[in-house]
C-alpha cells in the first residue's frame, strides 16, 4: 500500500496551526487579554476552534440541549440534538422554546407545533439558519420552504421510522452515520456532524476514532498538505494524523497541551485540515484551490462562554456533572 507523500511545508504548518490556534484559546480562556497571538493571519481572520466541541454553537449544543433535562425521555433529546444543527442558530432554539414554553418534545411534530414555533422564530429573528453548514436544499418533501422540508424530514424520521429507536440500538458511530445518511437532504458530511452531535449525548457513547468522514474543506486541506496520499483514502489520512500527532508535535518542538489533556480525536483532525485550507490561502497563496481568500474577519465575541463538555469525557471543573 502506497503510503501518502507529504509537502512538507503545508503539513508542518497543520501542525503549527493546531498548536497555536489551541493556545490562543487557552490564552483567550484564562482571561488574557488580547491579541493572544503574534500570527497576523490568526489575528485578522476567523478560524474555527481545534477542537470541534469548543465551538460557540456546539458549546450551546452540549450545554443547552444534550445536557439540559438529565432526566429528559432519550428519543425527544436526541431528536432535539439533531432539529438544533440543522438550523445550527441558539436564536432559533431559544425561540422555539420561547414559543413552547419549554424544550420541543417528538409529538411538536404531530400536531405541528414544531411547525408553529419555526415560524414564531423566523417572524422574530428574520432567519432560521447560519451559514455554517450547506445544507440540500431540495424540494424533497414537496415544499418551498426549505424549513418545511426540513419539518418533514423530522417527522419521517421520527415519527414514521422512529429512528431514535433505532440510533439508540446502534452498535457503533458508523452504524449512526449509515441511518442518517439514508434519508433524503442528509449528504455525506452532514451525517458525520449529526452523528458526532448524537455522541456528545449521554444516550450514545461510541469512540470518535472509530470512524470518520472527510468534508469538502478537509479534502481541499489534504491536497495541500500532502503532494499525493497514494493508497490511502481521505478518511485514512485523517486517522494517521490522528496516530502521529504526538509524535509531529514533538518533532517540531510544538507546545500541544490539548483540551485539558484531551488528545485530538478524527473529528478535530477532519477539522483542522479544512481550516489548514483556510490559513494556506492567506499564508501560501500560490497553492491554488477553488477557495482563494478567506471570507470571514475576526471579531472577538463579547458574549463569554462557560465551558462545559459531555461529563462522560470528564474534563469539567470538579463538583460540574
Amino acid at each position: 500500500m502506497t503510503k501518502p507523500t507529504p509537502r512538507p511545508q503545508i503539513y508542518n504548518l497543520y501542525w503549527y496551526y493546531a498548536a497555536e490556534r489551541q493556545a490562543i484559546f487557552n490564552r483567550r480562556a484564562s482571561g488574557q487579554p488580547a491579541p493572544w497571538t503574534d500570527d497576523p493571519i490568526l489575528q485578522t481572520f476567523k478560524f474555527c476552534n481545534v477542537f470541534r466541541a469548543s465551538d460557540r454553537v456546539s458549546q450551546y449544543l452540549i450545554r443547552n440541549i444534550a445536557y439540559s433535562e438529565p432526566e429528559s425521555n432519550p428519543r425527544d433529546m436526541l431528536f432535539r440534538v439533531l432539529a438544533f444543527r440543522f438550523f445550527s442558530r441558539p436564536d432559533t432554539w431559544d425561540a422555539i422554546i420561547d414559543y413552547l414554553e419549554r424544550q420541543p418534545v417528538i409529538d411538536d411534530l404531530v400536531d405541528e407545533s414544531f411547525e408553529r414555533a419555526l415560524s414564531h422564530a423566523k417572524t422574530i429573528n428574520g432567519k432560521l439558519y447560519t451559514g455554517a453548514f450547506v445544507l440540500c436544499a431540495s424540494q424533497a418533501y414537496g415544499y418551498g420552504d426549505k424549513h418545511l422540508n426540513h419539518v418533514a424530514l423530522f417527522r419521517h424520521m421520527f415519527v414514521l421510522d422512529d429512528l431514535a429507536s433505532q440510533l439508540l440500538n446502534a452498535n457503533n458511530l458508523e452504524e449512526v452515520y449509515q441511518l442518517l445518511r439514508s434519508y433524503p437532504l442528509i449528504g455525506d458530511f452532514m451525517a458525520y456532524q449529526l452523528a458526532i452531535d448524537l455522541n456528545y449525548t449521554p444516550e450514545i457513547n461510541f469512540d470518535e476514532n472509530s470512524f470518520t468522514k472527510a468534508g469538502p474543506g478537509a479534502v481541499r486541506g489534504i491536497k495541500k498538505a500532502f503532494k499525493s496520499i497514494g493508497d490511502y483514502s481521505p478518511e485514512q489520512v485523517i486517522m494517521l494524523m490522528v496516530e502521529k500527532q504526538d509524535e509531529k508535535f514533538k518533532r517540531l518542538g510544538l507546545k500541544f497541551e490539548g483540551l485539558n489533556g484531551r488528545r485530538l480525536h478524527a473529528i478535530d483532525c477532519q477539522g483542522l485540515f479544512c481550516e489548514l485550507d483556510k490559513y494556506c490561502r492567506e499564508a501560501v497563496p500560490e497553492l491554488i484551490s477553488n477557495r482563494s481568500r478567506i471570507k470571514a474577519k475576526h471579531q472577538p465575541n463579547a458574549k463569554p462562554i462557560d465551558y462545559y463538555y459531555p461529563p462522560k469525557w470528564s474534563l469539567n471543573s470538579p463538583g460540574r456533572r
